[in-house]
């Protein structure tokens, strides 16, 4: 019995599981091969990534069945070569929804909206229907959302006229950012811009901070720089830092000048550190408190969702004022002490001081020796007159200390499509 009609931007992060139940990967594409004349393309396989964000091909034999939460192989024996578009191929989300195209019998303009694939009697995939809203030609009102076989519809193959970002953006949208900025990577340089451009700032910084150096750059310089400075604004300041230091020292200025001064300031005051040191590596935003405040005060700031982990680990407790430079540095207090105090105890009652905090200047091989050492995932950084600079966390150690293309997406392994 066939399977039934499959839409496929139902099936992107899905789960693949091999015959055990075990999970090998998650569906990021659909591959198929235009035919002749008006025959539907052919679907060949999945594009699945898997451990270290490979991307790997999945022929569409090797499925056995594809339910709404999940894709099940008949082999747990995969392919591990990394997936590479061959000539002639058809990556589905990426190429074909959004596109442009024309009702063929009514000559009306339409957009792509989803593109089902079924199974025929001999067990092959086609894509079969396309559904297309049309246009409406008024912008308070939406056209008419239409399901037609691949036929009725032309501009599917070829160079598209143009293609928005919208439904691309509504299939990724719970991605986390991390995975969202390897897909990025894996579209063409036209597409991952127009993708970029439409992403808010938020998320467009968020995005920005995981991808590899020489992307950041690219995405950065093809906004305008008003986008450009508030996308900065919304990152962290050691990150905004280390993409502003890629740019030529004008492009910097002119970005600095036009981010608020209350966001460049800090930003300016870590490029002014040597690189390779705690200086250029640390957050200038750890969370800060009083030594009056309480242990209820401090829980309830670690959980700030917008905290990463590692900032979120500990509280740096400091003289007034709270902004870095603070005053006078007292100490550090790990949630796990936090989590054994009394809520009404305070902070200076509980601050562990034995650790001595770094200086700017600390070259990065004494940083990660002195981490290692007391099992550190941060260490307070401190200016001459021991007021509070920033903090140097575990996540900023190992972004300077893995090769500078690790965020590339699976730099060296062998191509093929298996």
């Amino acid at each position: 019995m066939s399977l039934p009609r499959i839409y496929i931007a139902r099936l992107a992060s899905l789960n693949v599981y091999d015959p055990n139940g075990d999970q090998v990967g998650r569906v990021r594409d659909t591959v198929a091969r235009p035919r002749t004349g008006n025959q539907p393309p052919r679907v060949t396989g999945l594009v699945a990534e898997i451990a270290m964000r490979r991307r790997i091909f999945l022929p569409i034999g090797r499925v056995t069945a594809i339910d709404p939460g999940s894709v099940v192989l008949n082999t747990g024996t995969l392919n591990l070569r990394r997936f590479e578009k061959r000539p002639g191929e058809l990556l589905v989300l990426e190429e074909l929804l959004d596109r442009r195209v024309t009702i063929a019998a009514t000559k009306t303009p339409a957009a792509v909206v989803d593109v089902a694939m079924e199974q025929d009697r001999t067990g092959e995939w086609s894509l079969t229907r396309v559904a297309v809203r049309e246009h409406s030609g008024r912008l308070t009102r939406r056209g008419q959302l239409r399901q037609l076989e691949w036929s009725e519809v032309s501009g599917l193959t070829g160079t598209p006229d143009s293609q928005g970002t919208a439904g691309l953006l509504a299939v990724f949208d719970n991605m986390r950012p991390a995975d969202l900025a390897n897909v990025l990577q894996d579209l063409s340089n036209s597409r991952r811009l127009e993708v970029a451009r439409a992403l808010d700032d938020e998320r467009l910084a968020d995005v920005l901070e995981e991808l590899p150096e020489h992307d950041q750059v690219e995405i950065l310089s093809a906004l305008n720089p008003e986008r450009a400075a508030d996308v900065l604004e919304e990152m962290d300041p050691d990150d905004a830092a280390d993409l502003l230091a890629e740019l030529p020292k004008p492009d910097q200025e002119v970005l600095l000048d036009l981010m608020q001064p209350e966001e460049a300031d800090p930003v300016r005051r870590l490029l002014d550190y040597q690189p390779g040191t705690a200086g250029s590596v640390m957050t200038s935003e750890p969370i800060v408190l009083t030594p009056d405040a309480t242990v209820a005060e401090a829980l309830a700031r670690i959980r700030e969702p917008q905290l990463a982990p590692a900032v979120a680990a500990q509280v740096f407790v400091a003289r007034p004022p709270m902004a870095t430079p603070t005053g006078r540095y007292l100490g550090t207090v790990h949630f796990q002490r936090l989590l054994r105090e009394p809520p009404a105890e305070i902070l200076g009652g509980v601050v562990d001081n034995d650790i001595h905090p770094l200086r700017p200047d600390t070259p990065l091989p004494e940083i990660t020796r002195r981490m290692a050492t007391y099992n550190l995932v941060s260490l307070a950084v401190v200016d001459q007159n021991d007021r509070l600079v920033g903090a140097v966390t575990v996540d900023d150690v190992l972004d300077h200390l893995l090769p500078r293309d690790w965020r590339d997406r699976d730099p060296g392994a062998p191509d093929g499509n298996g």
